[in-house]
């Protein structure tokens, strides 16, 4: 016979157990699982079924190109019997042979506002009608513990179907038992400056071994005419790349006053936090686009729009600069010094090449002295836009010295220092003196060392970057040891 004691022990668990319902559940095994709640909703909760449909939906794109530098997708999460097929497109991209380490999910939310990000450090697996998906707990925990716009509230997943959709299509393109684990994120927040912080938080797991997946539909219930006119506007800009772009044009659409054009992009805060981790080395291939009318011919006068895009790393070629890109350079920052003293714009010719995004230094010397040296260290900037800022800012900005004249220009030497895109690395084994510069970033602080610091000091490579971690970035001298390392070269002219 039970004693009252046990029994109401039992009583508690089951009460506990009971007031789980739908939100995430513990396992057998202790794990948390998060459950399929858009089975019968947004897809069939029947696994013979729903292998079918899925199946059905890749096998019309057989034939189409697999990407081995696939960096991203962008796929939209309505009802696979409207967006089907044009998700598949996206997911017949991925080389399902790859062995990614994990993949990132991005979207947005749809019932709750978070100012920030959730990334779901609860469950320990999603689950489907086909089976289980483990999420990549540590790497969830690690966003959180980055910064603060990284938080976790369950009301953001729980009923949340964005993220929940892609992973069928994972299940079947991989194989049910072989998704690598996933980091799901949904972001809700209107603060760019976040969504920038968002970026560079996720930006060093951008990497060839990692796959992002972009949940996003495109227009909102204007007629079929119109979605298509829309939705055209939209995927041109996010071909481009540009983020500001693409907030511009979604901003455009919403004065357009079209009838019934609630938005333009539902996951337009995951489409801009993918477009400010990439630059001009990455290409934007869209591949599909439908909207709901071209499946249910009943009704065009509310519609949804699809797209689906590919985003592909450059693979080979590498950056350089040949002898008149770099002479058009010294022109463009002599030029900004002297548009600047003389209060007179001119415009310069620019190749593609000096169109890519990447970071600069100009130094001045008068007589072999220095007299100015100002730098940008990022990706965000096109280069001819960069060298005209830093040349005026290095003749006029440089706390050290007084601004440079009209009379003393024609005594000034401009030496440019081009910076190749950064490259993450795991160890000092990787980083070559005198050939490599280093950025460190640990949490807020950064610094940094030019690879021509090394030509002027007696350094080891463990000094050079002990003494960046120390003087530049602030944060001690064994500082790099735990913090983010990346490297990249100088083109020096």
């Amino acid at each position: 016979m039970m004693t009252k004691t046990l029994i109401t022990i039992i009583a508690a668990i089951m009460m506990m157990n009971t007031c789980n319902g739908q939100t995430a559940k513990q396992s057998s095994d202790m794990s948390v699982v998060r459950p399929a709640t858009q089975a019968n909703r947004f897809y069939t909760a029947d696994p013979k079924e729903l292998r079918e449909e899925v199946d059905s939906f890749l096998a019309l794109h057989g034939n189409e190109t697999v990407y081995k530098n696939l960096a991203a997708l962008i796929v939209p999460h309505a009802g696979y019997y409207f967006s089907g097929n044009v998700a598949a497109s996206a997911y017949m991209s991925i080389p399902a042979d790859k062995p990614y380490k994990r993949i990132f999910l991005l979207g947005p939310s749809h019932h709750e506002w978070l100012d920030g990000a959730s990334v779901n450090t609860e469950a320990d697996y999603y689950a489907t009608p086909l089976g289980k998906v483990r999420v990549d707990h540590e790497t969830a925990l690690a966003l959180t513990e980055k910064d603060r716009v990284f938080s976790y509230q369950s009301k953001a997943h729980d009923r949340e179907h964005c993220l929940e959709v892609q992973l069928p299509f994972l299940q079947r393109r991989f194989g049910e038992d072989a998704v690598p684990p996933i980091v799901p994120i949904i972001i809700s927040t209107n603060d760019y400056r976040k969504l920038k912080r968002i970026a560079g938080v996720l930006k060093p797991y951008f990497t060839d071994e990692n796959l992002f997946v972009i949940s996003s539909d495109f227009s909102h219930y204007p007629s079929y005419k119109d979605a298509c006119e829309v939705d055209a506007k939209t995927g041109k800009t996010i071909e481009t790349g540009d983020v500001e772009q693409f907030i511009a044009v979604l901003e455009k659409n919403a004065r357009s006053g079209k009838r019934n054009l609630a938005t333009s992009a539902c996951g337009e805060l995951a489409i801009a936090t993918l477009l400010m981790m990439i630059d001009s080395t990455y290409e934007v291939k869209h591949l599909l686009y439908q909207n709901s009318g071209d499946i249910d011919n009943h009704d065009h006068n509310r519609v949804v729009g699809y797209h689906a895009f590919a985003i592909l790393r450059e693979t080979s070629q590498e950056f350089s600069l040949s002898d008149e890109e770099k002479k058009i350079l010294k022109e463009i920052a002599l030029t900004s010094i002297k548009d600047s003293l003389n209060g007179r714009r001119t415009a310069i010719t620019i190749s593609p090449t000096l169109k890519r995004k990447c970071g600069a230094f100009v130094s001045l010397h008068k007589h072999g002295k220095l007299r100015g040296c100002i730098g940008h260290f990022g990706e965000d900037v096109p280069l001819h836009e960069i060298i005209s800022e830093m040349a005026r800012a290095a003749a006029f900005e440089d706390p050290r010295f007084m601004p440079v004249t009209l009379e003393e220009l024609e005594d000034i030497d401009i030496e440019i220092s081009v910076l190749t895109p950064m490259r993450r690395i795991q160890s000092l084994d990787e980083f070559e003196l005198h050939r490599h510069g280093i950025y460190i970033r640990r949490g807020y602080r950064s610094g940094t060392f030019l690879p021509q610091v090394a030509d002027e000091v007696n350094w080891t490579k463990e000094e050079f970057v002990g003494h960046c971690a120390q003087d530049k970035a602030g944060i001690g001298w064994d500082g790099w040891r735990d913090a983010e390392l990346y490297v990249y070269e100088a083109i020096v002219f």
